[in-house]
């Protein structure tokens, strides 16, 4: 290598001759009374990263991203947590069993929340049958868990309603559990259950013949689900999930791919650079098209390939709506916007890309000359890919710590409890996970702190680059310090 890099790390990239001030220089390294000239930002700073840390582990302790996704049940269990009350890994989907109750909360001005309709935790949202009358019943506990355990649960389709006795049956026909019929056909939309108000004449016909009570057949029914699904909140947690669950997509497309791009684009620089200029104008321009293509598929105004909030297989004659998919088409509008300024503002700079070719050539001149400049932003580079990786997961936490408490509602929520063997009308309200105003402003400074880090980095590495530059710029013909300043 020519040369290291520069006044900032020790020397010119030429030699020159010592000085008689040997304070100034000596032997090509610049010398100065080099301090610490801001302490009380340095404390400050200090402070700020020692308060990053006690912020995180808070979100640590008490976050956990599952929460981000899935649903709670009746027990409050996250869906798909094994370390749940049963074990509930692969249970990821969320079931309202009782449709009454989806429906009462789906009522105009009524006191009963959806948040306290009894849920549980499925791998597949049941169908019902149109020969028979499918169940879904409680976790087996008390006298029926010496009957059944989790797994007969799971491979009898949840149903072990002929198991139970003449109470729980006839409990069960109120639809106070521990089974509840399966009427209305349902799909899974972003882990969670949602009605299709059609309910299966067969199962609703044997559902009359035992007895059950009057099932409301209301469109509220599916509303009262596809409106929480879809709250601002819902949306939000599902976005910041989506960033943890796409972790191995940004190692790989925003850290591992630009930085071996960027040091082509620097090896370029260096040996094509009259085509440089035009080169990158026209991979930006083509990127920004892709990009705004790329939108298009998944708005659904080109091919057949939209976005959708249905997971897994479904009846393609069953269409549901979400916030994602007006998300996508705002993007879609914006990235043309940019694709269209970009374009044109390519075209009238024309004469200034030419003057950029001769900005260049100089920076090739830099780069031959300290060969350093190509490896040394990996330094910066690695320093923030660990700070990222550290700051993305304390925000998944942190966006999903809070407490989960059982509701205090004030509404019917009888059901039958196996571990006692009886109805209980105290102690059913469903559970929801309750925020304090501090974990706001945690989240906040969290954001805060992850723009003052990187731009922190950024400002280390420019510094550094930019005073190699200037040193081999300014003094590349000098041989004297005095010259140069």
């Amino acid at each position: 290598m020519a040369g290291p890099l520069g006044a900032i790390i020790g020397r010119y990239p030429k030699s020159s001759t010592a000085s008689n001030d040997g304070d100034t220089q000596m032997r090509g390294i610049i010398k100065g009374n080099r301090k610490c000239r801001d302490i009380v930002f340095l404390i400050l700073f200090i402070a700020f990263w020692v308060a990053m840390i006690v912020n995180s582990s808070f979100g640590f302790n008490q976050g956990n991203p599952l929460r981000l996704n899935y649903g709670l049940d009746y027990k409050g269990n996250v869906c798909g947590n094994k370390h749940g009350n049963p074990d509930l890994r692969e249970l990821e989907i969320k079931y309202w069993v009782n449709p009454n109750q989806v429906y009462e909360s789906g009522v105009k001005n009524s006191q009963f929340k959806l948040a306290d309709a009894r849920s549980i935790c499925l791998m597949e949202c049941p169908f019902p049958s149109e020969d028979s009358l499918n169940w879904v019943c409680d976790y087996p506990e008390g006298e029926i868990r010496g009957k059944i355990n989790m797994d007969v649960w799971i491979n009898s389709n949840y149903d072990y309603y002929e198991s139970l006795s003449v109470e729980m049956r006839n409990s069960s026909l109120h639809l106070q559990g521990p089974c509840y019929p399966v009427i209305f056909p349902s799909v899974n939309v972003h882990w969670s259950c949602q009605f299709i108000a059609r309910p299966s004449n067969g199962s609703l016909h044997h559902w009359q013949e035992m007895g059950g009570v009057s099932i409301n057949e209301d469109i509220i029914i599916d509303k009262a689900i596809h409106k929480s699904i879809n709250s601002r909140s819902a949306v939000l947690k599902r976005y910041v999930a989506d960033v943890g669950k796409s972790w191995g997509v940004l190692i790989v497309c925003g850290g591992i791919l630009p930085l071996f791009l960027s040091v082509i684009w620097l090896l370029m620089i260096r040996y094509f650079v009259a085509a440089m200029t035009w080169i990158t104008v026209a991979v930006f321009n083509v990127l920004i098209i892709s990009v705004t293509m790329f939108y298009y598929l998944k708005a659904g105004w080109i091919g057949n390939d939209a976005i959708t909030p249905i997971i897994g297989e479904h009846d393609p004659y069953i269409h549901v709506s979400g916030r994602e998919q007006n998300h996508i088409k705002a993007v879609a509008v914006f990235m043309t916007i940019i694709m269209a300024i970009s374009i044109l503002s390519s075209l009238a700079i024309i004469r200034r890309i030419l003057m950029a070719t001769s900005v260049l050539k100089v920076a090739a001149k830099v780069i031959g000359e300290v060969q350093a400049l190509i490896i040394f932003p990996i330094i910066p580079y690695t320093l923030l890919a660990i700070f990222y990786m550290f700051w993305f997961s304390a925000a998944l936490h942190l966006f999903s710590s809070g407490q989960i408490l059982q509701n205090d509602c004030k509404s019917n929520c009888c059901a039958y409890d196996l571990k006692s063997d009886k109805v209980i009308c105290d102690r059913c309200c469903g559970y929801s996970i309750h925020y304090t105003p501090h974990i706001a402003i945690a989240i906040f400074f969290h954001l805060f702190g992850c723009y003052w880090a990187t731009q922190f980095f950024i400002a280390f590495s420019a510094t550094v680059i930019a005073g190699s530059v200037a040193s081999y710029y300014w003094a590349r013909d000098q041989t004297s310090v005095r010259s140069c300043t």
